[in-house]
């Protein structure tokens, strides 16, 4: 019996997803997780052989959680979910060592085959999405300068594309405002921009943001 933890902060999603595994003989519901602190308490009283987690949750979110995951429990199975195309985190979500990607669109028919793969030991990769990580492989030269980024400033230049003020990132991320401006400096010297409004439509052009 494979065993799965949902974590999503819909709770109607969460139901969808449930009603989809629950029609599957070897894979059992082991419990849900609406946010980050509920995901690591979960975890803390019942390991599950795969986790389901959203990249989306509120607060901290999947990739945060996911780095956190992977430092408590680092052989565990963390399939992430999303309603972003593969080509928005797929790759930073592999590299940072989930075992596979599947789209929320594409979940009814995709989901059951992904978690029983994963739970087999294999990854779960789109023909897709491993042609997007051959080309990661590739030299920094050859990268999107998106790609060059930490996961925290990755999320920072989304927040910033989207017109958040550098206090409003703070609150969103739980860290001050010197250190959202210091991530700030640090994402226009990596990708070789000079103001907020060149982020933006560096963002926007490259499908960053919603």
């Amino acid at each position: 019996m494979i065993k799965v933890l949902i974590a999503d902060d819909h709770s109607i999603l969460r139901s969808g997803l449930k009603k989809i595994l629950n029609e599957e003989d070897d894979i059992k519901i082991s419990g849900e997780a609406a946010n980050h602190n509920e995901v690591l308490k979960s975890l803390s009283k019942d390991i599950p052989d795969v986790v389901l987690l959203d990249i989306s949750m509120p607060g901290r979110d999947g990739l945060d959680t996911l780095k956190e995951i992977k430092n408590h429990y680092p052989k565990l199975k963390v399939l992430m979910l999303s309603m972003h195309p593969e080509d928005r985190y797929a790759v930073r979500a592999i590299k940072a060592g989930a075992v596979g990607y599947v789209s929320k669109e594409q979940a009814t028919d995709e989901l059951v085959k992904a978690i029983r793969s994963v739970s087999d030991g294999r990854k779960y990769i789109s023909p897709a999405l491993a042609e997007k990580l051959v080309k990661y492989y590739k030299t920094e030269l050859e990268m999107p300068a998106h790609e060059l980024l930490s996961n925290r400033e990755f999320q920072v230049l989304r927040h910033i594309a989207t017109g958040k003020t550098v206090i409003e990132i703070g609150e969103q991320l739980s860290i001050s405002p010197s250190t959202v401006a210091t991530y700030r400096a640090r994402i226009l010297a990596k990708m070789k921009l000079k103001m907020d409004t060149e982020l933006t439509t560096y963002a926007l052009k490259n499908h960053l943001v919603d």
